[in-house]
């Protein structure tokens, strides 16, 4: 069975516990801005997942950890959006990708409804991030990732409450806020073993 195939049985099956929603529930109500990120997952024998660090400049997000990803633009659903943002932002060949599949969307406190797009890629895939968006890319182990004893709950004071977000530490990359939720909910729905 390969690594796609593997995806896809698994995306098949009902999370194993409920899903993270979104940073702020509670505006769940609020005009939101459809969005998708690409979860580009390496074929290998140890597959890893492809992340970007946004350059300090970025209106939103700067200097974070992130999936390539942006807006849904008219005409487009989430799969065509991720295919596109990961080649703007990567120069990730639309052609070495195999298309997964999809899992729930995520809402940030950036008023954006994310779609995480699930893909393979081949491994060492050459990669060029983006002078202007994206400061640097890696690929971090993804069993380590989706492991829930790397996935720490944290607070922080936001909007006058005290909040609670995930973070995952690889080495010396932070990956946290909607990154590390959208992982989360991707180690609920694959049940990776």
């Amino acid at each position: 069975m390969t690594l796609a195939d593997r995806l896809r049985a698994s995306l098949a099956m009902p999370p194993a516990v409920p899903l993270l929603e979104g940073d702020l529930v509670e505006v769940r109500d609020q005009a939101w801005v459809p969005a998708a990120v690409l979860v580009a997952i390496t074929d290998r024998a140890e597959p890893g997942v492809i992340l970007t660090v946004r350059r300090e400049h970025m209106r939103t997000h700067a200097g974070q950890v992130a999936f390539p990803g942006g807006r849904i633009d008219p005409g487009e659903d989430a799969a065509a959006a991720a295919v596109r943002e990961a080649h703007e932002e990567l120069g990730l060949d639309p052609n070495v990708l195999e298309l997964v599949g999809e899992i729930e969307p995520y809402r940030t406190v950036t008023s954006y409804v994310v779609t995480p797009v699930i893909g393979v890629i081949p491994p060492d895939v050459p990669l060029e991030p983006h002078e202007h968006e994206v400061a640097d890319w890696f690929e971090a182990p993804l069993r380590f990732v989706l492991d829930p004893a790397n996935q720490h709950q944290r607070s922080a004071l936001f909007r006058g409450r005290d909040r609670l977000y995930y973070e995952i530490m690889w080495g010396e990359q932070r990956i946290w806020g909607a990154t590390a939720a959208m992982i989360v909910n991707l180690s609920r729905r694959l049940q990776w073993t």
